[in-house]
């Protein structure tokens, strides 16, 4: 008898071919039983970090979105010397709503983050994170200390820059360099929360108890006034984070209502946190158009998790998936001295036309100079540092089983019972597409 929790039975023709097998495979780190990995199309999961260009396009618009949001739907001070919304006046009662960009940034984060952990440790998702984040996030920072320094007479930014440089700054009670960093914040809080969910094991069953467990303790913390529980929860943007992760689940190995059960919730949380913020943060947002936007979201990101969205996976998408970190950090910075040196004199319209082509080429310089061989390298450094605890886990596994490698006495484990290390090799497998956001 199936459980609740257990995956859904695989369909189609080939879903019963492989169960006349005797044996079957199994996705590393999933357990034989009700964790196994099944389901998806036709009977098959999902296994390879396959590349969603769809999300490409998701993303980069989510970062254009908030890109005009700053230039043009802003109402307080910025690259302009009048406030944005003041200078663009027609066009910033739409890209007002532009923020709402960074909750799909956080409903594809929740998606994309459990695809790249699936089937790894902790060590392993580390390094992933951190190559990835690193290496633009660090000329951000010091790009950014520069036009301050030169633009702004600094206002305390240089004293920042070291601290801002760990992207702790947030948890230390220091300013940003850049508004735009407090999302990193709140992501590195859910790439904590998931390296724990790695070193736990990654399976079907665990992130549904994960993601219960923390939607429930957040709206515990809220309801108790927690400072720590909020703090370690962000109960008012973890229903983004556990939605995308209820849609990849989706996408993965098929719906099930208690899935689609997951994603009502969270969607009706987003709408009360973001009429909520409608008010009281972004005031004089309609929060009807924001219900709309948030309710729009969810929908769009539905298509992706059943895979409604294929059609869009061009191959040209993955240059603006690339475009899509470096262009969110640089772009505010970028403006500043362009703006002072373009306008009044060029106008407002070929202004802004210059600016954000200016972003784009330079977030792409960031990527190609930057990013890439920066990636590369810290990813060999961080392995290789990580290579002796993975001998002596090797070490300990070893001795753990009386020499012989595993519980039958014949030098293996049963490849489907097997965890995913908590360290990985020395030059793992390069993950492919979306794994690396």
């Amino acid at each position: 008898m199936r459980h609740l929790t257990d995956p859904p039975p695989p369909r189609g023709p080939l879903a019963a071919a492989r169960r006349r097998r005797r044996h079957r495979p199994f996705t590393r780190g999933s357990p034989r039983g009700p964790d196994r990995v099944t389901g998806g199309r036709e009977g098959s999961a999902v296994t390879g970090r396959e590349r969603l260009r769809e999300l490409d396009l998701l993303r980069f618009a989510a970062a254009l979105a908030v890109v005009l949001y700053h230039f043009t739907g802003f109402g307080g001070a910025g690259p302009w010397p009048e406030p944005s919304a003041e200078v663009f006046p027609a066009l910033g009662d739409v890209t007002r709503f532009g923020y709402l960009g960074v909750d799909l940034f956080f409903v594809i984060s929740g998606f994309v983050i459990l695809m790249s952990a699936w089937g790894r440790g902790p060590g392993e998702f580390g390094v992933s994170r951190l190559v990835r984040l690193m290496p633009a996030y660090w000329v951000s920072v010091l790009l950014g200390a520069v036009v301050y320094a030169v633009f702004r007479q600094g206002h305390g930014v240089p004293g920042l820059v070291l601290p801002n440089l760990t992207m702790l700054q947030g948890g230390l009670g220091l300013r940003n360099v850049d508004a735009v960093y407090w999302t990193l914040w709140v992501e590195l809080h859910f790439y904590v929360l998931i390296a724990v969910l790695a070193g736990i094991g990654i399976t079907y069953r665990s992130c549904l108890v994960f993601m219960a467990a923390w939607l429930f303790a957040g709206v515990y913390a809220d309801e108790a006034d927690n400072d720590l529980l909020q703090v370690m929860l962000i109960p008012t943007w973890s229903c983004y984070f556990i939605a995308g992760m209820a849609l990849y689940m989706i996408h993965r190995f098929g719906p099930t209502l208690l899935l689609w059960g997951y994603v009502a919730v969270t969607y009706l949380i987003a709408l009360h946190w973001g009429a909520w913020r409608a008010e009281h943060v972004f005031r004089g947002a309609n929060e009807i158009v924001v219900s709309a936007v948030i309710t729009g979201i969810f929908a769009v990101m539905i298509l992706v998790a059943t895979r409604r969205l294929r059609w869009l996976r061009w191959s040209r998408l993955t240059v603006l998936g690339a475009l899509t970190y470096p262009l969110y950090l640089v772009h505010s910075q970028l403006a500043l001295p362009l703006l002072d040196a373009l306008y009044p004199d060029l106008g407002k319209w070929p202004s802004l036309c210059v600016v954000v082509a200016a972003s784009l080429l330079s977030a792409y310089a960031v990527h190609r100079l930057v990013e890439r061989p920066g990636a590369a390298w810290m990813r060999a450094r961080l392995y290789a540092s990580l290579e002796p605890l993975r001998r002596v886990a090797e070490t300990s596994n070893f001795v753990g089983h009386g020499g012989r490698g595993g519980p039958t006495g014949n030098g293996t484990e049963p490849p489907d019972r097997t965890p995913a290390p908590a360290v990985p090799p020395a030059r793992p497998p390069e993950p492919m597409g979306l794994a690396r956001n």
